[in-house]
C-alpha cells in the first residue's frame, strides 16, 4: 500500500531540507528513522513529522520494517520578501525562503 504526505511552506531552504531527505531516500523507513535520529540538522524535524505522516498514511504503522521511502521530493515555495535599512536612505531585500516536502513510501 502506497502512502503519501505533503507539508508545505516551511521557513527553511529547500537546498538544507535536501541535504536531510538525500541521507533516506530510497531506505527502509525503520532505518531512515534511525538516521533522522542522528542528524544534527534543524530540517530533521519536518522531514520526520512529513515521514511519519506518510507512515500513517499507508496504513503500515505497525509494520515499518516491511515499508521503504519510494519517493522523497523538495520543492521551491514562495519567498518573503523582507526590506532591511542600509546607510544613505537605502534598502537591502532579505529574501526568506519556503519550501514544500513530499515524501511517498510503499
Amino acid at each position: 500500500m502506497i502512502g503519501k504526505a505533503r507539508i508545505k511552506y516551511i521557513r527553511m531552504s529547500p537546498r538544507k531540507i535536501n541535504l536531510v531527505l538525500d541521507k533516506i531516500r530510497g531506505k527502509r523507513v525503520d532505518k531512515a528513522y534511525w538516521i533522522l535520529k542522528f542528524i544534527n540538522r534543524r530540517a530533521v524535524v519536518p522531514v520526520k513529522q512529513t515521514l511519519e505522516s506518510a507512515v500513517a498514511n499507508a496504513g503500515a504503522a505497525d509494520s515499518i520494517e516491511k515499508i521503504s521511502i519510494i519517493r522523497a521530493w523538495v520543492g521551491h515555495g514562495p519567498v518573503l520578501k523582507r526590506m532591511r535599512p542600509r546607510a544613505m536612505g537605502r534598502a537591502d531585500i532579505l529574501r526568506r525562503p519556503t519550501a514544500h516536502i513530499e515524501i511517498e513510501v510503499g
